[in-house]
């Protein structure tokens, strides 16, 4: 902290100091459009990127240095390992590009994992308009909780719905019955969660 406020450079900047989990991004954000850029925390980068991207009025871009299999996690497309809930919830709201990776041996004291910086462009639009924002993400949630079980066992035992409910709201979604959520992509997130909110 010290050494950022005897930069010349950032004279005209205001630097705060606080825990990045708990500052009021709303009020933050209500003075005007805004950017985020940082080394993360690895132990946090997650829920902070999340709720970064998920809130409203938040930033317009997000340029973080994370654990590289959270870049993975990010930047993954459905019916690759990578790919989960994580994915959805970011992409759903964001452009993700992955800008580089680097070695433990880019730091000091060298770290045990790989790294990567990722840049989050906000979308003008989100990518799909669920009729139930929050019954979307509970969908997207439950789908990824019990990944070797059946998109249809794995809600039924995550969001303790009917299970002749969800079977035909995956008919009606025209989603196979076999699927796994990994294997769903936004869209079909989309259709699923609109059938539920009907049935």
């Amino acid at each position: 902290m010290a050494i950022l406020c005897e930069r010349e450079d950032l004279q005209a900047a205001t630097i705060v100091e606080t825990d990045a989990r708990t500052f009021d991004y709303a009020t933050f954000a209500a003075l005007g459009r805004w950017r985020v850029a940082g080394n993360l925390p690895y132990n946090i980068a997650t829920p902070l990127v999340t709720g970064l991207a998920e809130m409203r009025h938040g930033p317009d871009v997000l340029t973080v240095m994370v654990q590289r299999d959270v870049a993975d996690r990010f930047v993954a497309t459905p019916g690759t390992p990578a790919y989960g809930s994580l994915s959805v919830a970011i992409q759903y709201a964001m452009h993700v590009h992955r800008e580089f990776t680097l070695g433990p041996g880019a730091f000091f004291p060298r770290p045990n994992v790989d790294s990567a910086v990722v840049q989050l462009v906000r979308r003008s639009e989100p990518a799909v308009h669920p009729r139930d924002l929050a019954l979307f993400r509970k969908v997207v949630r439950g789908a990824f909780a019990y990944r070797r079980k059946t998109l249809a066992n794995s809600l039924s035992l995550a969001l303790k719905i009917d299970r002749h409910r969800i079977d035909r709201a995956i008919a009606d979604a025209g989603i196979f019955p076999e699927q796994r959520g990994e294997q769903l992509d936004l869209a079909d997130f989309t259709r699923l969660a609109d059938a539920l909110a009907e049935g």
